[in-house]
């Protein structure tokens, strides 16, 4: 018993130690992304500041960036770019949107990210989980840009929108946001991504180095 408990402790603190060592900044190593990490700032579903989120970083695994860094350039050629919303996740900050959760009186950003949904339905609804594929290193939320003026191309809806509307797949929305979709995810899985049938914006490397692992790593 004493040598399976001291395995796994020696497994944590390896996990621990290869997570610190492998996540790498995208915005140093990719020219011309934009990021815009909401969970650093207040603009998010729950409202505030979201815990393990201590700088404005996308930190991701090398093997995703080197994705990145392919999806980025595809896109350059034709004047447009990425904008990053969020990359890694640390496990703490999946537990802060569980406590936000619970707690069915604090509804202060329902009106821009979920309005049409009752937060006690959150978790029914696959919005809110107690784990998330962010905190394995290799999934981002972004979006294009125009690189001449920097501004968002129309999705249809905005990141983080919990509603059918958010679906790639949703029909509801024009013909050129449509396309502007399809396009960001087009050139995100000729990187190497792969998407999420509830959200336009979200992508997994497909062969993402750390399928099993979730870590607790603060952002920083």
């Amino acid at each position: 018993m004493r040598t399976i408990t001291y395995g796994l402790v020696l497994a944590t603190l390896a996990s621990l130690k290869l997570s610190a060592g492998e996540l790498v900044d995208v915005a140093a190593k990719v020219p011309s992304i934009q990021t815009e990490i909401r969970y650093f700032t207040t603009d998010n579903f729950v409202g505030k500041k979201v815990d393990g989120y201590l700088a404005p970083k996308c930190l991701l695994s090398k093997d995703a960036v080197k994705a990145v860094t392919k999806a980025q350039y595809a896109l350059n050629e034709f004047g447009l770019g990425l904008k990053v919303f969020d990359c890694y996740r640390p496990q703490m900050a999946v537990d802060h949107f569980v406590r936000w959760a619970k707690d069915l009186e604090d509804t202060k950003n329902k009106a821009k990210y979920y309005p049409d949904v009752p937060k006690n339905e959150l978790f029914k609804r696959g919005y809110i989980a107690a784990r998330s594929g962010h905190s394995r290193g290799s999934t981002l939320d972004v979006t294009l840009i125009d690189l001449t003026t920097g501004a968002e191309l129309d999705m249809g809806s905005g990141w983080d929108f919990f509603s059918k509307v958010s679906w790639p797949s949703y029909q509801g929305i024009s013909a050129q946001q449509r396309a502007n979709r399809m396009l960001l995810a087009k050139a995100m899985r000729s990187a190497g991504f792969i998407g999420l049938t509830e959200e336009w914006w979200h992508f997994t490397l497909i062969d993402e180095p750390y399928a099993d692992q979730y870590f607790t790593l603060p952002v920083k």
